[in-house]
Order: C-alpha cells, then sequence, then structure tokens
C-alpha cells in the first residue's frame, strides 16, 4: 500500500488537471487509511480530465459468505471526450426515471444524485481483481451508498472492450442461438446501450431497507450483488422503453434492445451461473421464457423474442427486484435465485454448441507497456479472440 501510494503522489505531482490531481493524493492516503469516501467525493467531481485511474477495493463478488470484504483492482482509461458528450444527457433523466419506476412509492423514496455523469472510455490496463475472470465491460461508481445520495455515480462504458466482445462473441453466439429472422436485430449500437442504461440503473431503486434497519447490501448479504446486477440489467431495458416513449430514443429500435438483450444474456451464462452476474442472468432468462417474452424452436433450436410479452416481464420483474432489496427480504431473495437461477439441461446443451463451434467464452487482453510502444521490446502478436 505504501508503493502505490507513493507512486499515486507522484503521478498526482505530474498531473495537469486540478481536480485529477487531488484526487490522486486524495486516494493515495486511503490505500494507507482505508477511508475512501473522501477520495470518492473527490473522483465524481472530476469532470475535465481526458485520463483517468480507478483503484482501490471495489467489488465485493468474491466474498461469497456475505459479500462484504472487496476485493483490489486498477484500470487505467481513456475518455472519449466526443462519445462522452452525447451520452451525457441521459444521466440528467434520472429524477424523473426513479419517480415512474413500476412500484410503490416507499420503493422509489430515495433520490439519486444529480451529479452523476456518463462516459465512454477506452480501456489501457486492467489489474488485480478487474483483470481476473470476465473483463469488466462497464463500470458504475462508487459502491459507498453515502456517496452515491450526495454525488450520484460515475457510468464508465469501456467502448473499445465492447467493441471486442461484441464482433468476436456476441455476433458468433447471435449466429448459433438467434431465430434467422431476427439475426437483423443484433446490433452494436443496441448492446452498447444495453450496457450504459444497465450502469444507469444502478442508481435507480433504493439503497435501503424500507423499514429503516440498514442497507440492502447488508440484508441481502450474499444475495446482494446478484439482485443489484438482475436490477440493473432488467431496469436498463425499462429506460429504453421509458426513452423511447418519451422521444428520446428511437421506438423503432425497441426490438433491437430486445433481441440483443437475450443473446447478451447467452453471452454473460457462460461466465457460470455461480457468480453474481451469472446468477441474475439465469434468474432474468428463466422468468422471461416462463412468461413467454423467450421461446425456443424445438426443431431449429433456436431463440426469439415476443416484443409484446417483454414489456409485461420486463414490468414484472423490475417490481420483484425492487420489492425485495427495499424490504430486505433475505428468504425471498434465496428463494427466487433457488427456483430460476440456475442452467436446465436444454439450455446446457445448447451452450455446449458454442463451445464445439470454438466460440470463446471471453477475451482475454494483451497489454503492458510493451502494448504501448513504451518499451524498446517488441508487442505481442494479440491471440485469435482477444
Amino acid at each position: 500500500m505504501q508503493q502505490a501510494a507513493d507512486l499515486l503522489n507522484q503521478a498526482s505531482a505530474l498531473a495537469e488537471d486540478p481536480g485529477f490531481k487531488k484526487y490522486l493524493a486524495l486516494r493515495a492516503q486511503s490505500l494507507l487509511t482505508d477511508q475512501y469516501r473522501e477520495s470518492d467525493m473527490a473522483w465524481m467531481d472530476m469532470k475535465d480530465n481526458n485520463v483517468d485511474l480507478i483503484i482501490g477495493p471495489i467489488e465485493t463478488y468474491e466474498d461469497t459468505l456475505f459479500g462484504y470484504k472487496a476485493s483490489y483492482e486498477g484500470f487505467v482509461l481513456l475518455k472519449d471526450m466526443e462519445w462522452s458528450k452525447r451520452l451525457a444527457r441521459y444521466a440528467h433523466y434520472l429524477p424523473q426515471l426513479q419517480k415512474d419506476l413500476p412500484v410503490p412509492a416507499r420503493y422509489k423514496r430515495e433520490k439519486p444524485g444529480t451529479d452523476s455523469d456518463l462516459g465512454a472510455y477506452n480501456a489501457i490496463y486492467y489489474a488485480g481483481d478487474a483483470n481476473q475472470g470476465a473483463k469488466t465491460i462497464a463500470d458504475n461508481l462508487p459502491n459507498d451508498e453515502q456517496v452515491q445520495l450526495e454525488k450520484g455515480t460515475r457510468r464508465l462504458q469501456m467502448e473499445n472492450v465492447i467493441h471486442a466482445k461484441f464482433d468476436k462473441i456476441m455476433l458468433p453466439i447471435a449466429n448459433e442461438l438467434v431465430a434467422p429472422e431476427q439475426l437483423k436485430h443484433v446490433t452494436f449500437d443496441a448492446f452498447f446501450q444495453n450496457t450504459m442504461f444497465h450502469e444507469v440503473a444502478h442508481g435507480l431503486g433504493i439503497k435501503s431497507t424500507v423499514d429503516g434497519k440498514g442497507t440492502v447490501r447488508k440484508a441481502l448479504k450474499d444475495y446482494a450483488s446478484s439482485f443489484e446486477e438482475g436490477k440493473a440489467d432488467v431496469l436498463g431495458l425499462f429506460l429504453v422503453e421509458w426513452l423511447a416513449d418519451h422521444g428520446e430514443l428511437d421506438k423503432s429500435k425497441l426490438m433491437d434492445n430486445y433481441v440483443t438483450f437475450m443473446a447478451g444474456i447467452f453471452r454473460s451464462v457462460r461466465f457460470g451461473a455461480s457468480d453474481a452476474h451469472g446468477k441474475a442472468n439465469m434468474v432474468r432468462f428463466s422468468f422471461f421464457t416462463d412468461m413467454g417474452a423467450f421461446s425456443r424452436d424445438p426443431v431449429t433450436g433456436k431463440y426469439s423474442v415476443n416484443p409484446e410479452k417483454m414489456r409485461a416481464a420486463v414490468q414484472a420483474l423490475s417490481a420483484k427486484l425492487l420489492e425485495t432489496q427495499g424490504n430486505g427480504d433475505y428468504a425471498a431473495a434465496k428463494k427466487l435465485t433457488d427456483e430460476k437461477g440456475i442452467i436446465g439441461p436444454q439450455l446446457q446443451s445448447d451452450l455446449e454448441r458454442l463451445t464445439k463451434d470454438n466460440i470463446p467464452v471471453d477475451i482475454v487482453f494483451d497489454q503492458g507497456m510493451k502494448v504501448l510502444g513504451l518499451s524498446d521490446e517488441p508487442a505481442p502478436t494479440a491471440s485469435s479472440g482477444r
């Protein structure tokens, strides 16, 4: 920690943007004191820097006992200023989106921070927890509920990582598992929007239980992460529908979002149904299938979306997840996960077709000083699927 703090202080001395300079210095202190709120606040105050660094104990997915302990990770990012300006306007809708959530008022009484922002970034380097297992395509930070209420959150879309996963993984999966007549609806724009609005949706709903007994995270324990990811997934679609209804997105593109969303489940569930994202994916897949939003042709083994039933499924699952969180109902969270959060034999058989086709589960990064051209040694040649 001392070595990392020393390097952050050196970086702070070099930083030209005042907000970034302040954040780096405060983050150096945080690594030594294990108190991160002040540096989180400073990170949220940064608006104009085009280089960003996320470092520290961030996510709790690895703690499968209670989901309390966070793992250390780091991201070095370059901000795409043009794309970020195009995305920024969506953050302004958060207060109205919160009011319009499909649940009773007590489950949306909190007001999301108004200083939230939404940006596109190119990932330069992942380290620690970020570089093991599935590679993150987006983030919604900080995780501190107090910072979220006071400042909002920053939604970071890793543009180059999203592109790589769409080209190398999503399209081949869609070709194998999506009905031919709906293949045209699997698009990069929809994949980017699904990812983006997933992160926006993390800022909605409720952070503290309605009975005042503490945070949702503490109440749901080992199910907190999967329910939060599931909420963000399904509310992301709710937001797309809301924006289309209010003229902010092209309504004719709704089907793109629906079909790409389904194909995205096939992509994500291949990471396994044991982690938070995997459980959330399976709960959603099972719930939507039960409501007729997804169906499988028994002859071709291809899946399709019923757009009329899709909207009803989105509303129903959104309400169920938000209310379970607000109630801090551990028993209900466990029941839903036990019943819906498993990969059935039919889906498992279909996923095995993807393995036989040699479709990669995820990308692997070639990264570091050599790749950036900052070393005299030659950069490695990228492997297939990376």
